[in-house]
């Protein structure tokens, strides 16, 4: 790789992990007491995919290991979060589904860091973000 092209690659890794980092902070700080970016990341996917998910379709989603997954699930059935059930079809498959609590947790959570994206969104401008997302979507796709 040319002098160049590594320059090039670590300004946009550099770059990737700082907004990274600002943006881990940010929503922490706001995310209801006790819930982690993990937490409120399963209950938006499980929110927004109807239906059910098993711990290994999860692990893959979020790109975790299934013991990752598992622990983090586990938090989530403590809290009252989600409801985790045998596959009917498979007894050693486990199916995840959000509860009641848990849409109602996720909503209060996408409440609370709705501002920070409205702000970035205002920020950069509704063009400006468009034009980005698809160049984000390749990238975590080459990766």
């Amino acid at each position: 790789m040319s002098t160049d092209k590594n320059a090039l690659a670590i300004s946009l890794f550099s770059e990737i992990l700082a907004a990274d980092q600002k943006v881990r902070y940010r929503l922490t700080s706001v995310l209801p007491k006790g819930m982690e970016i993990s937490h409120f990341s399963i209950l938006n996917h499980l929110a927004w995919h109807e239906g059910e998910r098993s711990p290994a379709q999860l692990a893959e989603t979020f790109n975790v290991t299934r013991g990752a997954i598992t622990n983090t699930l586990g938090k989530l059935e403590w809290a009252g979060y989600i409801h985790i059930r045998p596959d009917w079809d498979d007894a050693r498959r486990k199916m995840v589904a959000i509860s009641t609590a848990g849409r109602q947790a996720r909503d209060e959570a996408l409440s609370a860091i709705s501002p920070i994206v409205d702000n970035v969104i205002e920020q950069l401008g509704e063009e400006g973000v468009r034009a980005t997302l698809p160049i984000l979507r390749e990238l975590r796709k080459q990766l």
